[in-house]
């Protein structure tokens, strides 16, 4: 299994960026009035912040970036490693972490690299960053994680329209000797990958027209080949099966307690998989924070936007134990435990500034 620890790198800030633009469901005007409160009772989405046209998760990653580079003080000649994960990148090439080191003004000495990864993309992220830096002496690194899933939401699928949210985050990491280990135990099962797929637009079948003519797949599900399809039970039988047996193995290989962490912060797939889960793992309903109410399911940045605007004050208040849980396309899940202190976390941003095309 793939269950290590990383020593001596520390996360020293986080941030998120979301688009000024906010939806309701209550106004999601192509399904009833009953089943806009059933979907927003049972996915627990009341607003979701949306991209414009010509806004991009590297617009808002770099507004994130920039303001948490501010707040830490850092000297951008020193950063020597940027990661960007998501799946809606700028372009099919180049690569969209090699347009942020430009943008942000990172030495030309800096490393940069893609990965692309959606729901488990932030818990991943942290792991290659970090092995990277552990094995390589690399002292201070910018982890991107962002998506923007509604430019692929079809507006008449109900089964991912109300869902899915925009949002852009930064985390900064930095070397520190004698920092707590960060411990990870990361899982893949590509058997089920048709679970949530955009079928068209890859090398495996390139655009076509047919891949924009739309059709029926249920009861008020219509999409075209080019927007995300989401099969709800076999995400949700999913992440029942798997992501419990995952917390309890790593708090076994570590002999850690589930008691002792401050916080467990999951990927916010919809609040019936993720109150499924704080209940099968007996823990309180306080440990567990929320933002899918304001936010939607955000993909990868879901667990960083979460820090940031839901235990944003405790975070820098005082030192804290999390255990991050993240899981779903892919398939893909994975835990990690941290241990955070002293850490900077700017309130949440809206974007100001669009990029010249």
């Amino acid at each position: 299994m793939a269950i290590f620890d990383i020593s001596d790198v520390r996360m020293a800030g986080i941030s998120a960026c979301v688009p000024p633009k906010v939806l309701s469901n209550h106004d999601y005007g192509w399904i009833t009035q009953k089943e806009r409160d059933q979907v927003i009772k049972t996915i627990g989405v009341e607003t979701r912040h949306v991209a414009e046209p010509g806004q991009t998760t590297s617009d808002l990653c770099f507004q994130a970036a920039e303001q948490l580079l501010g707040e830490l003080q850092w000297e951008r000649n020193d950063i020597q490693l940027l990661i960007f994960v998501s799946q809606s990148r700028d372009y099919i090439i180049p690569s969209t972490s090699t347009i942020l080191q430009d943008r942000l003004k990172l030495p030309k000495t800096c490393m940069a690299l893609d990965i692309n990864l959606g729901c488990s993309g932030y818990v991943y992220g942290l792991s290659v960053m970090g092995s990277m830096m552990k094995a390589t002496g690399l002292k201070k690194g910018l982890l991107l994680v962002g998506d923007l899933s509604n430019v692929t939401s079809a507006y008449r699928d109900k089964s991912t329209y109300p869902l899915f949210g925009d949002a852009g985050t930064a985390t900064a990491l930095e070397l520190q000797p004698g920092h707590a280990p960060m411990q990870f135990n990361l899982q893949t099962d590509g058997s089920g990958y048709e679970a949530i797929i955009i079928y068209d637009g890859g090398v495996r079948n390139l655009a076509s027209k047919k891949s924009f003519a739309t059709k029926k797949y249920g009861e008020g599900i219509y999409r075209n080949r080019l927007q995300i399809a989401l099969n709800g039970i076999d995400v949700f039988n999913f992440s029942l099966r798997e992501v419990v047996p995952n917390i309890k193995a790593t708090l076994k290989h570590f002999h850690r307690e589930l008691p002792e962490f401050d916080y467990l912060v999951f990927h916010q797939a919809n609040r019936l998989i993720n109150e499924t889960l704080r209940k099968m793992l007996k823990v309180e309903p306080q440990k567990v924070p929320y933002s899918l109410r304001e936010f939607g399911n955000t993909s990868c940045a879901s667990i960083p936007l979460t820090m940031v605007t839901q235990i944003r004050e405790t975070l820098q208040d005082k030192p804290h134990k999390l255990l991050l849980s993240a899981f779903g396309i892919g398939l893909s899940w994975g835990t990690v435990f941290i241990e955070t202190e002293g850490l900077v976390v700017p309130p949440l941003t809206e974007l100001v500034v669009m990029r010249d095309e």
